[in-house]
């Protein structure tokens, strides 16, 4: 976590020569992050994403777009793409999941702020170009558990066409949906991604892979979350609210969907995990892979995923679901 060395140039060219730089964190990406402070400024948060890894641009247009809708998004205070560096607004050190496992804020109460917070970002016009999260993107996600997961804990041959075939009958409505009424669709948005700010209002960060999607999966990624325990109960309550909120929506039809929508969030997220520990070398994303699959056997419960819970029966036994993971990590 040392600052690249582009970095004091960087913040002197913004305005900023002189300040402290100090790690922040990593994340799942190639982007790292440091607090930079200033005795003239205060403090900002300086972003590193190199620009063979990543592409800034995108972040740069969600906030813009967030912050012009009156959504706390960290403002940009500097940037040098060619470098791959960002100067943000700092919104402090509050993030809503370490606040929450403190026991320092009213989970119900912070829950619905997310589901109101949620619901402004889904009524704000879609920005410009944004691609849609469609079923050539669903697909390519779930084919991560597929890739990564089934042969890190020994499955060699999988039947992919059976795959790709179950999951066609499970998203075929939900992606025509999707396509009709596309709202904009943050990706990661939960506890971990949420930050408690000053003034009260709920901070959004991690949004540069946002694409036009279905209303249903920014709200399962906040209530059916991979780091945390979210009680069925205030799942089912949240749901409830999000609902009374977004009056134009089928009851019965969304919730279907959101089911959907869980599992292949949650079945990507398996794969994901797994890439992540084989691939990158960060095998600290594996505690949360036994909660992820409680979710994933929650969503083949609902009958609009019969055929990929039967794909599951088929191909995937219990012994290489969540007990086989935990000896594959033992």
């Amino acid at each position: 976590m040392k600052p690249p060395t582009t970095a004091p140039h960087f913040l002197a060219q913004a305005g900023w020569e002189g300040a402290e730089i100090h790690p922040l964190a990593g994340d799942a990406s190639f982007r790292r992050y440091f607090r930079v402070h200033h005795p003239d400024h205060g403090d900002a948060v300086l972003m590193d994403a190199p620009p063979e890894h990543e592409d800034s641009r995108p972040f740069i247009q969600i906030a813009e777009h967030l912050d012009a809708q009156g959504i706390r998004a960290p403002r940009i205070l500097a940037k040098d793409l060619d470098a791959g560096l960002l100067l943000l607004e700092d919104f402090g050190d509050k993030r809503v999941a370490p606040v929450l496992a403190k026991a320092e804020a009213d989970e119900p109460q912070i829950y619905r702020q997310a589901v109101d917070e949620l619901v402004r970002v889904q009524e704000a016009p879609l920005p410009n170009d944004l691609p849609l999260y469609g079923e050539a993107v669903l697909t390519r996600e779930v084919d991560l558990f597929t890739d990564w997961y089934l042969p890190a804990v020994g499955q060699g041959e999988v039947d992919v066409e059976g795959w790709h075939a179950a999951w066609r009958q499970t998203w075929n409505d939900v992606a025509k949906r999707t396509a009709e009424h596309p709202v904009l669709v943050l990706r990661d948005y939960h506890a971990d991604n949420l930050m408690l700010l000053d003034d009260g209002r709920l901070g959004l960060l991690d949004f540069q892979d946002a694409l036009a999607g279905h209303a249903a999966y920014d709200l399962v990624s906040l209530l059916q979350d991979a780091r945390r325990d979210v009680a069925p109960s205030l799942e089912t309550q949240m749901r409830d609210h999000f609902l009374d909120l977004r009056s134009d929506l089928d009851r019965d039809q969304f919730l279907a969907d959101y089911e959907v929508l869980g599992a292949q969030r949650n079945v990507k997220i398996l794969g994901i995990f797994t890439r992540l520990w084989k691939r990158d070398g960060k095998p600290n994303y594996l505690k949360w892979q036994s909660r992820v699959w409680g979710l994933v056997e929650r969503n083949l419960s609902h009958p609009a995923l019969k055929p990929v819970a039967d794909w599951f029966d088929a191909h995937v036994p219990t012994a290489l679901r969540a007990e086989a993971w935990e000896e594959e990590r033992a």
